[in-house]
């Protein structure tokens, strides 16, 4: 339910502190590696204390959706990352171990969809993680990306099937 006195920078205020302090609690408790209940307050403590301190330098979180279907959407961004990890290690590995496949590494542009800063940066660590692929740059709806086996006269459009159409497709469910 809104409220209606309390503005609207003091609502978007208050749902960032939470994301951050949220995430970094969970940070917290996985570097702890442990639920005692002296470090699950000082957890909390510190992760309140850091949002709160750091919270106007956190724009970005104002981009991320959250809504009764925001874990499912994580879950599945996450199985198709892992996905082409894997794929990508298994590719890779073969390339190593058969010196005889040609390799064509060039650079080649990567259109995206994505209108936040944040939702381009994932992108662009989304390619990078996965072997055989490094994105270099980011201007505008570009990706500049150096992909290890680009078949010669790759266009726009096969290289954002091939790179980052996934990606971004379940992205857009996270993201604004």
């Amino acid at each position: 339910m809104d409220s209606p006195h309390i503005p609207a920078e003091h609502k978007i205020g208050l749902r960032r502190f939470i994301i951050a302090s949220t995430m970094l609690f969970i940070v917290w408790l996985l570097l702890v590696g442990n639920l005692h209940w002296s470090e699950i307050v000082v957890g909390l403590i510190v992760a309140m204390l850091t949002a709160w301190l750091s919270s106007h330098h956190l724009r970005f979180l104002d981009d991320l959706i959250f809504n009764k279907a925001t874990p499912w959407h994580v879950l599945r961004y996450l199985h198709v990352f892992f996905v082409a990890l894997v794929r990508a290690n298994f590719d890779m590995a073969r390339r190593v171990l058969s010196p005889t496949l040609p390799i064509n590494p060039a650079f080649v542009e990567v259109e995206t969809h994505l209108k936040s800063s944040l939702g381009k940066l994932i992108l662009a660590n989304s390619i990078t993680l996965t072997p055989g692929t490094l994105t270099v740059d980011v201007k505008g709806h570009y990706l500049q990306v150096h992909w290890v086996d680009s078949t010669p006269g790759t266009d726009l459009k096969h290289a954002t099937q091939a790179i980052a159409e996934s990606f971004e497709r379940h992205l857009r469910e996270l993201i604004q």
